[in-house]
């Protein structure tokens, strides 16, 4: 029975061996980071690969996503193996103790056991997190598109110099990137679906920030979920560009200006979640104890599926797949690792 999940591109060139994939995902990582932290400013840390359950540190995600967790023999308290990084790096900024406009940025390794497997979804997460600190005054619209705008010089800068080494790679990331809202989005095509909308604005403009991402529409819906204590949900966005070979919509990064103590108390509250400013993490933040911030994640192998022109996130990381997965795949000619 073939994975309906999955897509498969009509024709499909594998443009580059297992072994030139091997030395082009090098090569974009260690090019891609260093872009990146030069347009943030930004300096890198180490991470957590899992964070005590009862610190409130762990992504929620959506808040249905289960955790990995375990115990440690000589810890009183279960880990979770992290989500992702978004309030940890926070915390990670006050320990720091760096300067207005400065930040870190980090390795993400991550596992969501409750993904939906496909062409660009894996269990196995990993993403150039960053975070860095910003002024009250810094707290709008147009410090949040600025970065977007410099994060996208990363990829194309990143992009220019991988084709000069890799001369049969196509480029598909434009840096020029059209901004819009959900609720802007909606009102364009309110008979789509949520995905669908998605589509047809970055077949339009190829490379799109879809903004304010959590809270609900004018139809009473959300266009997606978002976890309540960490983005802004006036002041976020996910980078979306439309990739040819799956014809599709590809997610780059998920991104935003971060709650300040009155956004997470409003927020906690629509998500009827006012039990976690219980928790360590959340008394902090209430208290004015953490500092104002901006941060995202920016996932590495998607980046690398992208501008290696692969067709599958397999063919860029090792992870887990389904028998009818894999026989599909190869049947197409997509070798996953």
């Amino acid at each position: 029975m073939k994975d309906r999940k999955l897509m498969l591109p009509a024709i499909y060139e594998n443009k580059l061996d297992i072994v030139a994939t091997e030395i082009a995902i090098k090569y974009v990582k260690d090019l891609f980071e260093k872009r990146l932290a030069h347009h943030l400013n930004l300096m890198r840390i180490s991470a957590p690969l899992y964070v005590s359950a009862a610190s409130g540190l762990n992504d929620n995600l959506n808040g249905t996503e289960r955790p990995v967790s375990f115990d440690i023999r000589e810890l009183a308290d279960d880990v979770e193996i992290v989500h992702s990084l978004a309030k940890w790096k926070r915390m990670a900024l006050k320990r720091y103790h760096l300067e207005v406009n400065k930040g870190i940025y980090t390795d993400m390794n991550a596992i969501r056991r409750d993904e939906e497997l496909d062409n660009l979804h894996s269990v196995y997460v990993d993403q150039w997190d960053w975070e860095k600190i910003i002024s009250r005054h810094n707290r709008n619209r147009e410090m949040l598109e600025q970065t977007v705008r410099n994060i996208m010089k990363a990829l194309t800068e990143t992009q220019s110099e991988l084709i000069k080494v890799f001369e049969n790679l196509t480029p598909f990331i434009h840096q020029d990137i059209h901004f819009i809202t959900t609720q802007e989005l909606e009102d364009m095509y309110p008979d789509l679906s949520v995905k669908e909308r998605e589509y047809e604005i970055v077949k339009k403009y190829k490379s799109v920030f879809l903004m304010q991402i959590g809270d609900v529409m004018k139809s009473g819906q959300k266009h997606d979920g978002r976890a309540p204590d960490y983005d802004d949900w006036t002041l976020n966005g996910d980078i979306l560009i439309y990739y040819p070979i799956l014809d599709a919509c590809v997610e780059l990064s998920s991104m935003g200006i971060r709650v300040d103590a009155e956004k997470l108390h409003e927020q906690l509250m629509k998500s009827d979640c006012l039990d976690r400013e219980q928790l360590p993490f959340h008394q902090m933040l209430l208290h004015g104890e953490l500092p104002l911030t901006m941060g995202g994640g920016i996932g590495q192998s998607r980046i690398c599926l992208v501008l290696l022109n692969k067709a599958h996130i397999g063919e860029v990381q090792v992870s887990a797949w389904s028998e009818d997965m894999i026989q599909s795949c190869e049947e197409a000619g997509i070798h996953l690792l």
